[in-house]
């Protein structure tokens, strides 16, 4: 095996950038950093956060299967000893279905799915036992939000993914970590048309990229499997559990 690596994919902005600032803090042993995401150039600028240790830039669509088989012939090539993997990629978009462009409803699948399930299903062979998954999810795995009902139905996907996985590495002695955060003031909300044409994102409390990023590193280094910023989307989520999905979804409504 090589050099301790952490891999992040949606590097370039918004949270992903704020694991870069985090990860030294929590996991000081990374020697080496593989950035993932679309644009060279936002991935260069991301890998200056970096310092003191190696920085590789992988522009790859996670949407595309000639992304996968260029990340698989990284890893076969140089066999790296992955001891963070941080699926932080993600699209949302706002929108009835049946309504709009269907190639924004397909993007949150290939996205929010496939890419994750893809950049996973890679990295395991490469783990160690103490190595940390974090899967970016979000409330709205908790309950089917109007509106945004594939971006939801996605996200429950990737917390039961979560759930599954960890499962299933247990006695490899790797964890995984679903991160269920609320909204944040990033790109994200922008890009998926969400910004100013939600009246629950506009009332909703925002989570601080900076505060999300370090709980979610804590969390994985506790080895939790769920982890929910802030005591009102904590609440949120109780709630989720014990009302109807019928009523909560009047709420939960985007």
């Amino acid at each position: 095996m090589g050099k301790k690596t952490a891999v992040i994919t949606g590097a370039s902005a918004g949270l992903g950038r704020e694991f870069l600032r985090a990860i030294p803090t929590y996991f000081p042993e990374i020697e080496e950093y593989w950035l993932i995401s679309r644009s060279r150039e936002k991935l260069k600028d991301a890998a200056k956060i970096i310092t003191g240790a190696d920085v590789k830039i992988f522009p790859l669509d996670l949407s595309s299967k000639d992304s996968y088989a260029l990340l698989e012939r990284e890893y076969d090539m140089l066999k790296p000893e992955i001891a963070l993997l941080i699926n932080n990629a993600g699209c949302g978009f706002l929108g009835n279905v049946g309504e709009g462009e269907l190639e924004r409803q397909s993007a949150m699948i290939e996205l929010n799915l496939g890419g994750l399930t893809a950049v996973t299903h890679l990295t395991v062979p490469y783990m160690v036992r103490g190595s940390k998954i974090i899967n970016i999810s979000s409330i709205a795995s908790f309950c089917p939000n109007p509106r945004m009902t594939v971006y939801s139905a996605t996200k429950s996907f990737v917390t039961a993914f979560s759930l599954g996985i960890g499962e299933e590495l247990k006695e490899r002695g790797i964890t995984s970590t679903a991160v269920c955060p609320g909204p944040m003031d990033t790109d994200f909300i922008v890009a998926g048309g969400i910004k100013g044409q939600s009246k629950a994102f506009d009332r909703l409390p925002y989570c601080s990229p900076e505060k999300v990023a370090r709980g979610a590193l804590k969390a994985a280094k506790k080895g939790r499997s769920v982890w929910t910023p802030t005591f009102f989307y904590k609440f949120y989520r109780l709630v989720a559990k014990l009302v109807p999905a019928k009523l909560m979804m009047k709420a939960a409504k985007t």
